[in-house]
């Protein structure tokens, strides 16, 4: 009989934090309140003073942007619209580059760089097998990046075999994923892709914090690690991407029948 109590609360509370997330919450107090840098995405076109649209499917520098994604990027309408305030990453199963699917990712690099702060993006994921959206973050350098030794953050990462749960994770020298030593930690959300979610990220000097509407899941503290262990601290920018398959993404496969698929941004905002 304890042990079925037990059970029941624990359930309960289980329930009680799902449903917590699948409301909007007030963002947890910050230390970052003037806001300098935004896209509403209110405007008929994508405004390209913020924003650079990836074209192609980094080759031959990077082919498959170094994870074997299986996506061309383009800047066509049927990948990358504005629609009612909302920008649109469409990611569709078509040949597209002699790509079998094509989708669109935005690059902030030079016109959205930032040293420490707060980053909000208000975003609805996609569903289903062989999706793999990401709200990311690399450094802005006046050299070519040197990865994983200059550093990567993931606001966001979600992978479609795993509907429902939410990464953040960072990505450097001496912790990264190559060698299966990233940093990080994950969220469950329960209608994930049924509605608009904001996922942040507060940057400090010695500290990175993630929350999702306001719920802090992960603090990741320096440490006085070294660069190797800590490169955030310089200016980095803001990626928003779709990718299809991929070694993370198409771990278990893809499932042809699913797509059209979207992630969908309402608004992206940076505190300082």
């Amino acid at each position: 009989m304890r042990s079925y109590i037990i059970l029941v609360l624990i359930a309960v509370s289980l329930f009680s934090a799902w449903k917590g997330l699948s409301e909007e919450s007030p963002s947890r107090t910050s230390k970052f309140n003037e806001l300098v840098w935004a896209d509403e995405f209110d405007q008929p076109v994508l405004d390209t003073s913020r924003w650079k649209a990836i074209i192609g499917d980094g080759c031959p520098e990077l082919c498959g942007f170094g994870n074997n994604e299986l996506q061309y990027y383009t800047d066509n309408n049927t990948n990358l619209s504005l629609q009612d305030g909302i920008l649109v990453i469409r990611a569709i199963k078509d040949s597209t580059g002699n790509k079998a699917y094509s989708s669109a990712k935005l690059v902030s690099r030079n016109k959205g760089d930032w040293k420490y702060g707060r980053i909000e993006v208000k975003a609805k994921i996609p569903e289903g097998k062989g999706t793999w959206p990401a709200i990311w973050m690399l450094p802005t350098l006046d050299r070519d990046l040197d990865w994983p030794l200059d550093g990567e953050i993931d606001i966001m990462e979600h992978v479609g075999y795993n509907q429902g749960t939410v990464y953040g994770t960072i990505h450097t020298g001496k912790y990264n994923g190559m060698s299966g030593t990233q940093k990080g930690d994950s969220i469950k959300i329960a209608d994930i892709h049924e509605r608009f979610y904001i996922y942040a990220l507060e940057w400090e000097e010695d500290q990175l914090i993630w929350s999702v509407n306001g719920n802090v899941y992960y603090t990741l503290k320096r440490n006085k690690e070294a660069y190797d262990g800590w490169p955030f601290t310089r200016k980095f920018h803001l990626i928003l991407n779709l990718a299809v398959g991929g070694n993370w993404g198409g771990k278990y496969g893809i499932d042809d029948s699913i797509w059209p698929q979207t992630l969908e941004v309402d608004y992206v905002r940076v505190y300082q």
